[in-house]
């Protein structure tokens, strides 16, 4: 009898110890993209997206996947630090690449359906408030609901704001949750 509490107890701490190991390290985020989630005034639009991201198992790096559909005139995208009723600051590029450079509003003509950027990015690609911060720093905003992901769009023709596809500020949104 005392063999089978040891035995059960010992397994009740491996299972434990297992699923903190998992959750410590293989962490999954995303965010179902669309223009009613847009701030402060929600976009009349058909586009919508999936972000996806996984932390790597040290911590140290997130792989990622933005996936848009119906949209035309995307030049940018990123993920924001804010809550979802707000806007906030850049935090991390992830369209055209992790590099703080959109594309010029010239080349950004034309409807995109798929896969618009995916890569890995580190600590040393936050810019704004994370800037010289730890991965660990993102994460904690993810999981406190104070990270979105924006697609933003242009129609390179003045005046701005004028309906899909030209939506300097953001026409697509979502906060990621894990």
């Amino acid at each position: 009898m005392r063999k089978l509490l040891v035995f059960g107890l010992v397994t009740v701490f491996l299972t434990v110890a297992a699923a903190t190991a998992v959750a410590a390290f293989n962490q999954n985020f995303g965010a179902h993209l669309n223009g009613r989630n847009e701030r402060p005034d929600p976009r009349a639009t058909q586009a919508q997206g999936q972000a996806l991201f996984h932390l790597s198992d040290d911590g140290q790096s997130m792989d990622y996947k933005l996936i848009a559909a119906n949209i035309e005139n995307a030049f940018m995208a990123h993920i924001h630090i804010g809550p979802a009723e707000s806007t906030g600051p850049i935090a991390v590029w992830l369209f055209p690449g992790t590099a703080p450079t959109p594309i010029p509003l010239a080349d950004a003509q034309g409807r995109l359906d798929g896969v618009i950027a995916e890569g890995t990015f580190t600590a040393a690609n936050f810019v704004g408030p994370l800037a010289d911060h730890p991965m660990s720093d993102l994460v904690a905003a993810i999981e406190a609901e104070n990270a979105y992901v924006n697609v933003h769009t242009n129609d390179n023709v003045a005046p701005t704001n004028t309906g899909p596809g030209d939506f300097p500020g953001g026409e697509i949104r979502a906060q990621l949750v894990k």
